[in-house]
């Protein structure tokens, strides 16, 4: 079979690499997934929510030793989603793929099965067992919104939670699960380290301020006493972007000024991470576990994003028929590299503090390019801006894999 190659680019094109666009143009042409929440489901009280059934099994584990991020997707015909979109409410529409008609659903009879053992489903009653009376706080870019409303609807086959947030800004919201005393917040932070937006023009658009040494007080302070953090961050690093450290500019990606040397996107995106490891586990009021997942690969075909770029395949790639290429190997390959480095410097320094754990799901992602919304985010005749979707995961739909990771990660 021929063999998906995803782009590399040796030349900077900045159509290729400006998917940021997709995730500014989503966020502000729909509405927040709790507006949604609120008024399809504001009369449901937790009172009316299933509890867990005392003497309920063990939750079921991997095998210690089996490496749930490595395997292949194989066909489930026999389970039904674990929810719709008339089951839950809490999905953003443009990820709502079966509200908006997308026609082949076999894109949901799949599921994840490591190479060494068997992934067991999701159980949300196990899921608040082992969080029961914590918080988990999910940091970044649109992505991990979406990891996030794939795990609330999940966990609402048992409760639905209350919107206990201190502000009105949709990016930055938390919700309380009563019944199970469990927190879960988002805080938007796509480059996870302090940065603004230029009002200059260079000529290659209005320019992002990178502050590669500082992390965002946007969500460092928020997270402090998290039992759990959930850190990711990529695509927006492929904006035309000016590099700080120590407050001085030392570099950019495609900033077309004379004198400062393009280091690429490659370099902030690697330092940022850097940065930001390194300021979780030294944080004097993070204790928790930090899970820091990895990027998750676009599949344009057939052009760019803005191009003709579409995800129209409806099936998964078995492992030999595709590879890591490209700009998602090299966000990859940094990820890896520091979080590794990260990990070996807390554990010299010694005397507890935050746990790293890694959360590898680019493999797994990478065989599923069937399971972007496309052109499935709003209806055909509605006239809106935007391109075929091909970053985000539909849901229901290979993002709940996340989820059946994340339980394991979390047992205790």
């Amino acid at each position: 079979m021929q063999k998906l190659q995803l782009a590399s680019p040796t030349a900077v094109s900045l159509p290729a690499l400006c998917l940021f666009v997709l995730f500014l143009l989503a966020a502000r042409q729909q509405r927040s997934f709790l507006d949604t929440y609120r008024s399809g489901f504001a009369a449901i009280s937790s009172s009316s929510s299933p509890r867990l059934e005392p003497g309920r099994p063990a939750a079921a584990r991997v095998p210690k030793g089996c490496d749930i991020f490595r395997g292949e997707w194989v066909p489930d015909n026999g389970a039904e989603p674990y929810y719709t979109n008339r089951t839950c409410p809490l999905i953003q529409e443009h990820q709502n793929c079966m509200k908006y008609g997308r026609p082949d659903l076999g894109f949901l009879r799949w599921r994840w099965r490591p190479a060494q053992c068997e992934l067991p489903r999701f159980d949300a009653a196990a899921f608040f067992d082992a969080v029961r009376g914590r918080s988990m706080a999910f940091v970044g870019d649109s992505l991990a919104r979406n990891h996030m409303q794939s795990l609330m609807c999940l966990l609402s086959k048992l409760e639905y939670p209350k919107d206990i947030s201190t502000t009105k800004n949709q990016e930055f919201r938390t919700l309380y699960y009563e019944s199970y005393n469990f927190t879960i917040s988002t805080f938007w932070s796509p480059f996870l380290v302090k940065a603004n937006q230029s009002d200059a023009d260079y000529g290659s658009g209005r320019l992002w301020n990178i502050y590669l040494d500082e992390p965002d007080d946007a969500w460092l302070p928020g997270v402090a006493g998290a039992d759990y953090l959930v850190l990711s961050a990529a695509n927006w690093f492929t904006r035309p972007s000016l590099f700080y450290e120590s407050g001085r500019l030392v570099a950019c990606h495609y900033c077309l000024i004379p004198g400062v040397p393009d280091l690429t996107l490659r370099h902030s995106q690697r330092v940022a991470f850097r940065t930001v490891l390194q300021a979780v586990t030294s944080h004097p009021g993070f204790n928790g576990t930090a899970i820091v997942r990895t990027v998750s690969p676009t599949h344009f075909e057939g052009g760019e994003w803005n191009k003709g770029g579409d995800c129209r395949r409806t099936r998964p790639y078995a492992a030999n028929e595709t590879r890591m290429a490209g700009l998602s190997l090299d966000f990859h390959t940094a990820q890896v590299e520091e979080f590794a480095q990260a990990e070996e410097a807390a554990r010299r320094r010694g005397g507890g503090g935050a746990r790293l754990v890694l959360m590898d799901t680019t493999a797994a992602m990478l065989l599923r390019p069937d399971g972007h919304p496309s052109r499935y985010g709003h209806w055909a005749h509605e006239n809106v801006t935007l391109y075929k979707d091909c970053v985000h995961w539909c849901l229901p739909g290979p993002i709940d894999a996340w989820n059946e990771m994340l339980l394991q990660m979390v047992l205790p």
